[in-house]
């Protein structure tokens, strides 16, 4: 012990100074983990969660709010979770454990009333997709988010594809020419068939809980995406068509949709689908001079008019753009503006699309969008 006394005593004579405050330094700077609740268990995506984020540096996990307690318990017992962490009400975890944000795992109808009451705490929120059953809630949602100076993002998981960052990128350097048509696909072989949790089943398939079926679930990705590559712009008209080609499985909502939205020079289609016999989502994006197709979540097919079609690994999306958890905390932090395809402001065009989506399936006509 003597021996090591002196040797630590002579490195701190031979070594300069400067290289010890650049380590403490260094470790001052470490930005702290963002302290976060869970609101809800009854989104299947907070399986996803606990799986690969539970123990992520980006965030410190204090508090989980939902009211099934058996439902509680079994996450608490599948992911090794102290059950003091467990509270049954949004109220009582935000009182309790004070996190400066929150990940929401509720009913898409949940998500006004989660906003309000996170509001009222001055609490940031990140939910899953879509933002509202209704553009009635989309509005109202923003309003609370306004008055409570509060950040609201929406997680996609197609925000964090490569390959549509990649697309994106190429459309707005002009590479394609002009937008004239985007084609997004988004769908699986049904809830049901994939076998997702009863808790997760039981509302994704009530119209008034998830605002419809597919037309809803994954009509969503494609109005986000249009959406961010019109640069915000809300469409002209929306046009949609559903089906209920399994109303034996699903007799309440439809498990087919096409969305035609109609833009001055462009045209955007969404098919949305719980009957492809495989999960799918991609997007095609027609211009001018040539097109860009992505390719899973990590490349692309473009051709140029003069040229033949290459496929292109696409370049990795920068920190902290990468992830939910990073980009969600990044923006409560202050580095970044939250815009893009997490955005309130889009999302609330999302819902404006999916709102009146579902008028014109019901009635059969298309609907102007009033400027």
């Amino acid at each position: 012990m003597r021996c090591f006394g002196r040797l630590i005593f002579l490195l701190c004579l031979l070594l300069p100074a400067h290289f010890f405050g650049q380590v403490l330094s260094s470790k001052a700077e470490f930005p702290a983990p963002l302290r976060v609740g869970i609101v809800g268990l009854v989104h299947g995506h907070v399986d996803g969660f606990f799986r690969n984020s539970l123990h992520s540096p980006e965030i410190q996990l204090v508090g989980i709010a939902e009211p099934d307690q058996q439902l509680s318990i079994k996450y608490a017992n599948q992911y090794a979770i102290d059950r003091s962490l467990l509270f049954s009400s949004l109220e009582e975890m935000l009182q309790k454990v004070h996190p400066r944000a929150v990940l929401v795992y509720t009913t898409t109808y949940d998500h006004r009333r989660v906003v309000e009451v996170c509001a009222r705490h001055g609490v940031h929120v990140m939910m899953e997709k879509p933002l509202a059953v209704s553009l009635d809630d989309a509005l109202a949602i923003q309003r609370s988010a306004q008055q409570g100076n509060i950040y609201v993002l929406v997680n996609y998981e197609t925000t964090w594809y490569a390959s549509n960052r990649a697309a994106y990128d190429l459309v707005k350097k002009g590479d394609i020419g002009g937008v004239r048509k985007i084609v997004v696909h988004d769908g699986h072989q049904g809830p049901k068939e994939i076998g997702v949790g009863p808790e997760f089943l039981a509302w994704l398939t009530d119209p008034k809980l998830d605002g419809g079926g597919a037309l809803f679930d994954f009509g969503c990705y494609g109005a986000d995406l249009a959406t961010w590559l019109m640069d915000g712009r809300r469409p002209d008209s929306v046009t949609a068509v559903t089906q209920h080609i399994k109303p034996d499985v699903y007799p309440r909502v439809d498990d087919e949709a096409t969305i035609i939205l109609t833009y001055p020079t462009a045209q955007a289609i969404i098919q949305a689908s719980w009957n492809w016999p495989f999960g799918r989502k991609d997007m095609e994006v027609y211009g001018q001079t040539g097109y860009v197709i992505t390719v899973a979540n990590n490349e692309i097919r473009v051709r140029r008019a003069a040229g033949e079609e290459e496929q292109i690994s696409a370049k990795r999306i920068p920190a902290p753009y990468d992830s939910s958890l990073a980009y969600f905390r990044a923006v409560v932090d202050g580095e970044v503006k939250p815009e893009g395809l997490s955005s309130l402001e889009r999302n609330v065009t999302v819902t404006e699309i999916l709102d009146a989506a579902r008028r014109s399936a019901a009635s059969g006509r298309t609907i102007q969008l009033t400027k």
